[in-house]
Formats: C-alpha cells, sequence, structure tokens
C-alpha cells in the first residue's frame, strides 16, 4: 500500500501520449463515426471539434486524427 503522500511520477516533457490515451481516443474516433453513421452527422462534428481543440496543444497526433474526421464528416452535412 503506498502512502498518501506518495507522488506520481510525472513523464518527461515531450513524453508523447500513454497508451491509455492513445486507445481512448481510437474509441473516441470510433464513436463520433457510430454516431455520424446513425444519422447524427452535426452532433459528431462539432464533438470531433471540441476534441480537436482540447487536443491541439497537448497531443497533436490524436488531435490530428479529430481534424481528418470533421473534415471528412463536414461534407456529409446538409446545411
Amino acid at each position: 500500500m503506498t502512502s498518501p503522500d506518495a507522488t506520481v511520477p510525472e513523464r518527461p516533457a515531450g513524453a508523447g501520449p500513454s497508451a491509455p490515451a492513445r486507445r481512448l481516443s481510437d474509441v473516441l474516433v470510433a464513436s463520433l463515426e457510430e454516431l455520424a453513421a446513425a444519422g447524427r452527422i452535426e452532433a459528431a462534428c462539432r464533438l470531433a471539434g471540441q476534441a480537436y481543440a482540447t487536443l491541439r496543444r497537448s497531443d497533436r497526433e490524436a488531435a490530428r486524427r479529430f481534424d481528418v474526421l470533421l473534415h471528412r464528416l463536414t461534407r456529409r452535412l446538409s446545411w
């Protein structure tokens, strides 16, 4: 058992995202694709945009995946 004062070691500066963070990004992209396939394209676009804005400085690779998804989905919007 660890003491309550134990600290979690920080990742070194410049270190990429953790494996769970990459996996979570994969899950979120797949979820947004499913949302769009169910006819909720605008909602999927809005959420992809929010994900991009959240990640653009901290995880550029993941942010890029949401950006690509957003651009792919916007072509399907009908407004």
